[in-house]
């Protein structure tokens, strides 16, 4: 199947409807399940999979006996197709702004920890120089707000830099940084004691923390490992931040998360920081850029604004 085809050749036959079916398929990784989002015969569905890898002259899914798995260079076709159909949804959607008399669409992947603080004033001053602009905020985690920027679905992502992202499709610029703290609900036993050791934390209590993969995750690992402590046997995982913070006021964990996202929490009395200090360093968060992307004047505009608010905030 390896057919050398010319970009017009591709251009010539690839269509809207193709590029769905591989995001749909990328993400059900089942040719029934991607048929019926797709509104179409099982039959149908395989046909224009086969008509897609005969365009790219390539096979872009391993069919396994249970589902399928994209091969490397059906991962590759993957993000393309998804960062196109997401620069053709964010286009549409400020086209359609712009028509109705508005002053276009600004779509903004963050992180919680930035969000509180930088992002979420930055919004609001953005927003009061242009009252009718349309603001999208998305995202939580590192690792959710990159993949958002991969997909195409957001302008810019306010995150921390990963090993992993590709530094040739991306830049980054550095804004901040912030420090985390081990939190229980208020009426916790842990809570009114005075002085307290990691070794019983991490042995005797739940633990609320981030996936695997996230830096505050990985901060927090390190951190414990150069106490010569294992990890907490007895973890509730969560990627949303708010349920986090839902989940510690309901249960007796301990929940570890940086000190921004939990600022109004400890305002109002509905956590207590524990009387503990984390070695653990986290890469800085920033702004992370497709490279040669050109801004436009809402992006730039916003941009000028989270520099501002960072200058001041360090």
């Amino acid at each position: 199947m390896s057919i050398e085809r010319s970009p017009q050749q591709l251009f010539g036959r690839l269509r809207y409807k193709h590029l769905q079916m591989l995001v749909v398929l990328g993400s059900s990784l089942n040719m029934h399940r991607a048929s019926l989002s797709m509104n179409m015969s099982q039959p149908a569905a395989t046909r224009m999979l086969q008509e897609i890898e005969d365009m790219f002259g390539c096979e872009l899914f391993e069919r396994l006996p249970r589902g399928m798995r994209p091969t490397a260079l059906g991962r590759q076709l993957l993000r393309f197709a998804e960062a196109a159909l997401g620069g053709l949804d964010r286009c549409a959607a400020d086209l359609a702004v712009r028509k109705q008399g508005g002053y276009g669409y600004l779509s903004i992947g963050t992180i919680m920890g930035a969000a509180p603080d930088l992002v979420i004033n930055a919004v609001a001053q953005i927003k009061s120089l242009n009252p009718q602009l349309r603001i999208r905020i998305m995202g939580d985690t590192s690792d959710q707000v990159i993949q958002l920027l991969e997909q195409g679905r957001v302008d810019i992502a306010i995150t921390r830099r990963s090993f992993g992202d590709d530094h040739e499709q991306y830049e980054f610029e550095p804004l901040g940084n912030e420090r985390l703290l081990a939190v229980v609900h208020s009426g916790h036993p842990l809570a009114r004691r005075p002085k307290l050791e990691w070794a019983e934390l991490v042995r005797d209590w739940p633990w609320i923390l981030q996936p695997e993969t996230s830096p505050a995750r990985i901060a927090i690992e390190q951190a414990l490992q150069r106490l010569d402590l294992p990890i907490p046997p007895d973890i509730i995982e969560c990627s949303s931040v708010y349920s986090m913070q839902q989940l510690v006021q309901l249960t007796d964990a301990i929940m570890v998360l940086s000190e921004s996202a939990m600022r109004d929490y400890l305002k109002m009395g509905l956590v207590v920081a524990l009387p503990v200090t984390l070695d653990a360093q986290m890469a800085p968060f920033g702004l992370l850029r497709r490279k040669g992307e050109p801004m436009s004047q809402e992006l730039q505009q916003f941009v000028e604004l989270l520099r501002e608010r960072a200058l001041e905030a360090n």
